[in-house]
């Protein structure tokens, strides 16, 4: 497998055959595989907690009550609704549609899952973004700060994906490190592990994409 010195390298040569931005570019990692028959239904949808924090961390939603409601408001969680709010949600698709859409993550009091299935499933679960089960009296800091620092990896019906891994800002080891993770969680679900992998490539938003220095086999 590629390891972190030559997806350095790639992205050091990403940054610089980049041009200048007036926006900070993203680095963004592209997996391409082989020899995975799609129509049997390989599909990965993996959270992934980053070794290297980005500029942006991923925006958390919890689903709690009562106490737990309470401790997720004074985490500073991105936005916390009751029970009360998630039946309201429910009764318009257009608003359900809309918020769900604004979060990266959500996790929801265990005793709310019932609720949450009956009421958002059917949009949450496409999108495979089915809330994490927090039970009340959980540590909900830990719980956030290890979303806050993941990524989400979803592949349905393809041979490729693609994910952000940090931004130009960020140091090129760091980036490595990030981009290293995530391909050693990839692998790990293929059903060959690294023969399954055809190509890797980097590249920053508006720049070019970057080969491997190697096949990788």
């Amino acid at each position: 497998m590629i390891n972190e010195v030559q997806l350095s390298e790639m992205i050091k040569e990403a940054k610089a055959s980049s041009k200048e931005r007036k926006f900070k570019q993203s680095l963004e990692l592209i997996m391409v595989f082989k020899d995975i028959d799609v129509k049997k239904g390989f599909s990965l949808n993996e959270t992934i907690q980053l070794p290297k924090q980005t500029s942006s961390p991923a925006s958390v939603c919890v689903m709690a009550s009562g106490d737990l409601g309470l401790k997720a408001k004074d985490a500073k969680a991105d936005k916390v609704i009751n029970v009360d709010e998630l039946n309201k949600l429910g009764s318009n698709k257009r608003e359900s549609r809309k918020f769900i859409n604004n979060y990266d993550f959500f996790l929801a009091e265990t005793k709310l899952m019932p609720t949450v299935g009956k009421v958002l499933g059917q949009l949450l679960g496409p999108r495979g973004k089915m809330p994490t089960p927090v039970p009340f009296n959980a540590p909900i800091e830990s719980f956030l700060q290890i979303f806050r620092s993941s990524i989400r990896v979803r592949v349905r019906d393809s041979l490729s994906m693609a994910c952000k891994i940090g931004d130009v800002s960020m140091e090129d080891s760091e980036l490595a490190a990030n981009a290293y993770t995530v391909i050693s969680a990839v692998e790990k679900k293929l059903p060959s592990g690294d023969k399954n992998i055809k190509k890797i490539l980097v590249k920053t938003t508006m720049g070019k994409s970057i080969k491997e220095p190697v096949q990788v086999k």
